[in-house]
């Protein structure tokens, strides 16, 4: 399992291969970017906070639920925090398993709790303003 909150660009063929390995006959990545619209508004950037001790019990907590619904091998999260332009990655998820199934699954599983559950939070700066989206407790 690898997991974290990072300031630094993120890869994700390099998480792909952080949970590769011979044993597992899927790993399915989800890649999370940094769009240029929302709600019909241009986005200049995106600025994301974390706290990053608890965000990342918060995932550990969730890939141990995950275990407990799914026969997965391992996993691993990366999300990102700071100033994002349009295109970077601000979140990347893999996860292998012996099988596709269960591999899609979880991953779907674990963007949709980190999304609800992970103290991250999300500025959209536009080009008349900015707003805090997707607040989590």
């Amino acid at each position: 399992m690898t997991l974290g909150i990072t300031d630094r660009s993120i890869t994700p063929a390099e998480v792909e291969a952080s949970v590769a390995g011979p044993d597992a006959g899927a790993v399915v990545t989800f890649a999370g970017l940094v769009r240029d619209a929302t709600h019909g508004r241009r986005v200049l950037r995106l600025e994301y906070e974390a706290y990053a001790p608890m965000a990342e019990r918060v995932f550990a907590a969730l890939i141990t639920e995950a275990r407990s619904r799914w026969p997965i091998l391992r996993v691993a999260i990366s999300h990102r925090v700071g100033v994002l332009q349009i295109g970077e990655v601000a979140v990347a998820i893999a996860v292998a398993s012996a099988h596709r199934a269960e591999a899609f699954e979880a991953c779907r599983f674990l963007i949709a709790a980190i999304k609800a559950q992970a103290p991250i939070w999300k500025r959209e700066v536009f080009e008349d303003g900015s707003e805090w989206a997707q607040c989590h407790p």
